[in-house]
């Protein structure tokens, strides 16, 4: 499988017979690879070779070292354009995936200033508190926390946030959603957070906060998003 006199380096050959294991399926999401010696004596290579070529699929997000136990395949990431606007029960089914939610809040409550400034609420008035995990495939992905006016969500129930709400303020409101306006930062996991995406506490999370706006320029939803880093990912 892999040719010492060819011009592409061996550790690129090995990576590519890796990648070829994992597409095949023949190592599964979640198990472990071969050690380095199992590993350099299949491909007849040093195993400082062999070392170079997992590094670089674990800097790829391909292969994930865990301290004490070995290297693994990583989970699949779901990927998001970081263009555009693009619920997530539709991202999931563009990717064959199945959405579910599982609200952790859903209350009525008066705006705090923060809230007023991101939705540009001139005085104090009700807003809607949503959290919620959203799972692709029965894995949580996202914990979300929503703040809109209730003026503009009035009928939303649970039961149909569980299905979509852009999909709500479209078909049922009859509004047209407009731009957002969001901001990307890495952070560490907290303890709650971890408990709830089911990672380990401190692991990276993408945290985003975004503020989204009607057709007209109203802003309607002021959102902060926290996305297990190890299942996902924007691309442009």
């Amino acid at each position: 499988m892999i040719d010492k006199t060819s011009p592409i380096p061996i550790y690129f050959q090995i990576q590519e017979e890796i990648r070829k294991k994992i597409r095949e399926r023949e190592w599964k999401t979640g198990e472990a690879i071969p050690s380095e010696r199992v590993l350099s004596e299949f491909f007849e290579v040093s195993r400082m070779t062999v070392r170079q070529a997992v590094q670089g699929l674990v800097d790829e997000g391909i292969l994930i070292r865990k301290r004490g136990s070995g290297t693994f395949v990583s989970e699949h990431k779901v990927e998001q354009p970081l263009e555009g606007r693009m619920s997530f029960t539709r991202l999931m089914e563009e990717r064959g995936m199945k959405a579910s939610n599982k609200i952790v809040a859903f209350l009525e409550r008066e705006a705090s200033v923060q809230e007023m400034e991101a939705l540009a609420l001139e005085e104090p008035e009700h807003v809607l508190h949503i959290e919620r995990l959203r799972y692709g495939d029965e894995i949580p992905i996202v914990f979300e926390s929503i703040i809109t006016p209730t003026r503009i969500s009035a009928g939303l129930t649970e039961e149909k946030l569980n299905r979509s709400f852009y999909q709500f303020l479209e078909r049922e409101k009859g509004l047209r959603l407009g731009k957002g306006v969001q901001t990307i930062e890495a952070v560490a996991a907290s303890a709650r957070l971890a408990k709830l995406l089911k990672v380990a506490p401190g692991s990276p999370v993408l945290s985003i906060e975004r503020v989204t706006s009607l057709s007209d320029g109203t802003p309607f939803e002021y959102v902060k998003a926290q996305y297990a880093g190890s299942r996902f990912k924007f691309y442009m």
